[in-house]
C-alpha cells in the first residue's frame, strides 16, 4: 500500500503554461520596469540639482578705473574706494584708444585721464585708453560756462583768434580784450544755425556744429 501511494505521488507533475500565458507574463514584467524609470505623467526626472545662475558682477579693482570707480588726486592717480577720504573724482565713461579717435566723453566731464596698464600685472583688457572723469565736489570746470573741461558744449564761452582757432573761457570772466562768443545751440550742419550766428564752433558728438553769438554784456 505504501509503494502505490509513493508511485502515485511521482506521477502527478504540474502542467506547463501555454505559450500565450508566458508572453503575457513577460509583457507585464517589461511594463513594470518601464514604469519604474518614468515619473508620473511620463516625463523623466533629473536629480542633478538646479542649474547654476550667471556669475556675479566683477569685484572691485578687476577693471582699472572702470565706469563708476573713483580715483585719487595727485601726480600718481590711483583707484580708491569711492567712500574713501582720498576719493576725488569718479569715472563717467571708459574707452579704448585716444580721446581724439575714440568715442566722445559725456558733457559733464571735468577732465580726461589717459590710462595705460602694462606688464603681467595688468588686471583688465582695457590696457590703453582714457577715462572721462568728474570731480566728486565742486568746482566742475566741465559745466557750461565755467571755462574749463575737455569739451566745448552748449553754454560755453570762447574767444577766437585770427588763425580760426577758439579758446574756451569762463563766461563770468570780465578780463581780456578779445571778443567772446557764447555757444547758443548745437546742430548737425552749419546751415541749420540761426541767421544771427556770428561764429561756428567745432564740437564732438551727433551735433558737431556749435552756433555761437558775440557777447556784448561782459
Amino acid at each position: 500500500m505504501d509503494e502505490r501511494m509513493s508511485s502515485g505521488a511521482r506521477s502527478r507533475r504540474p502542467a506547463p503554461l501555454p505559450a500565450r500565458a508566458v508572453l503575457a507574463v513577460a509583457a507585464v514584467v517589461v511594463a513594470l520596469l518601464l514604469a519604474a524609470c518614468e515619473a508620473p505623467g511620463g516625463t523623466a526626472t533629473d536629480d542633478r540639482g538646479p542649474v547654476p545662475g550667471p556669475p556675479a558682477p566683477s569685484p572691485y579693482g578687476v577693471v582699472f578705473l572702470g565706469p563708476g570707480d573713483c580715483s585719487s588726486r595727485g601726480p600718481v592717480i590711483r583707484e580708491v574706494f569711492c567712500r574713501s577720504e582720498k576719493a576725488a573724482a569718479t569715472v563717467l565713461a571708459r574707452h579704448l584708444g585716444t580721446p581724439s579717435s575714440g568715442p566722445p566723453c559725456p558733457d559733464a566731464t571735468d577732465f580726461v585721464l589717459h590710462v595705460s596698464e602694462t606688464g603681467t600685472g595688468a588686471r583688465s583688457r582695457l590696457t590703453t585708453g582714457y577715462a572721462c572723469m568728474r570731480n566728486l565736489e565742486p568746482p566742475h570746470p566741465g559745466d557750461p560756462g565755467q571755462g574749463g573741461g575737455p569739451l566745448t558744449v552748449v553754454g560755453d564761452c570762447v574767444t577766437a583768434s585770427r588763425a580760426g582757432e577758439v579758446t574756451e573761457t569762463a563766461c563770468a570772466d570780465a578780463g581780456g580784450r578779445a571778443p567772446r562768443y557764447r555757444v547758443e545751440s548745437a546742430v548737425r550742419r552749419r546751415d541749420q544755425c540761426p541767421d544771427d550766428t556770428d561764429l561756428f564752433v567745432s564740437l564732438r558728438g551727433e551735433k558737431p556744429v556749435g552756433c555761437a553769438r558775440r557777447s556784448t554784456g561782459w
